[in-house]
């Protein structure tokens, strides 16, 4: 692995990266760093026997785009969206004491099409942007969209966006759910997260990265992040396979509840996120590929004592990595190179 400096775009992640600079704490294994001699290299490590079975894990009829939608957003998922709404916008009816002239008063059930329809508007959306979303249904020639009215009329569409809901508020226990900071959306987010893993079978190398998704609403885990393009939003791990970038897993940081690998007490927090990510994909020979803010010492050999290659550069004032690195190149120096067992 290499080692660079500290960069400014990482500084926004320290309140979870708690691994560096502590003069006190050492690994006892960095007493065995060995330095290598550039004149004289030895080859490098074999990589670990693959025993993964790369694919797809389900029968694909044709290669449409809705029909790869639909793996991730089968029946069950949609008509769970469908009747959460519909609960949802029950109990809002029962409980509130609404005018006769209301349009709640007109709610009619949704049904697993009507969702399918709604979700494809929204990606839609996504696609053609408007600033408001009135415009999508205007009359006007310069902003019209004609065909989303033949798909939905604007007060069908506000109104189910209105009672959108993806859980039973009556049965949430914050007290013994998984992840409560996620409580709204949690059961469709985590039948998704299992659908891309079961879905499909990643090829040999893997990378582990961050990513934000903008949103500038009220939400207790959202994040500030300058450096980021969107800079206000949902911090996401993702794991992804290198040469498609296809999201196999992922967590939602939430902070302390979000739910980490069983043995992570004794590890360090960003330790804990890869190897929850990686947690199926270890003892198979895969290869993860990770920048300076996960990767350290403590990772790597856990990783490799898993049979999982790592690969990705490193801060030299990481907890175990010796002195020399920590103290930087002399004039003489153009590069610092050690080696303990595996890892380079």
């Amino acid at each position: 692995m290499d080692s660079e400096e500290y960069s400014e775009s990482d500084s926004s992640y320290e309140d979870i990266s708690d691994e560096s600079d502590s003069d006190e704490d050492t690994l006892d294994a960095a007493r065995n760093w060995c330095r290598i001699d550039q004149e004289n290299l030895a080859p490098p490590p074999r990589r670990f026997p693959f025993s993964g079975n790369p694919g797809l894990n389900t029968r694909m009829d044709g290669s449409s785009p809705i029909e790869f939608f639909c793996i991730f957003f089968d029946d069950d998922i949609v008509g769970y969206i469908a009747s959460e709404t519909n609960r949802y916008a029950e109990d809002f009816i029962e409980k509130n004491d609404l005018t006769p002239s209301s349009r709640v008063q007109k709610w009619k059930d949704v049904d697993s099409s009507e969702i399918r329809v709604f979700l494809g508007i929204i990606i839609l959306q996504g696609i053609v942007q408007k600033p408001l979303q009135k415009w999508y249904w205007s009359q006007r020639p310069l902003l019209s969209t004609p065909y989303l009215k033949q798909l939905m009329s604007e007060k069908r569409f506000s109104i189910i966006m209105k009672f959108l809901h993806f859980t039973n508020n009556e049965t949430i226990d914050l007290e013994t759910h998984p992840q409560p900071g996620l409580r709204k959306v949690y059961e469709v987010y985590d039948a998704i997260n299992r659908k891309f893993k079961s879905s499909y079978v990643p090829e040999r190398d893997v990378s582990v990265d961050e990513s934000l998704l903008l949103y500038k609403g009220r939400l207790g885990c959202k994040q500030y992040l300058p450096k980021k393009r969107a800079r206000f939003g949902i911090k996401f791990y993702l794991l992804c396979e290198s040469s498609s970038g296809y999201i196999w897993n992922s967590l939602i940081y939430t902070g302390k509840d979000m739910p980490l690998w069983n043995e992570s007490p004794k590890y360090k927090s960003t330790t804990n996120i890869v190897m929850t990510l990686l947690e199926d994909l270890i003892d198979k020979g895969y290869c993860v590929t990770l920048d300076n803010f996960y990767t350290s010492p403590e990772l790597a050999e856990l990783l490799l004592s898993h049979r999982t290659d790592v690969y990705g550069t490193l801060r030299p004032n990481r907890i175990g990595v010796p002195e020399e690195i920590k103290k930087g190149l002399s004039k003489k120096e153009k590069s610092l190179d050690f080696k303990r067992g595996r890892f380079v």
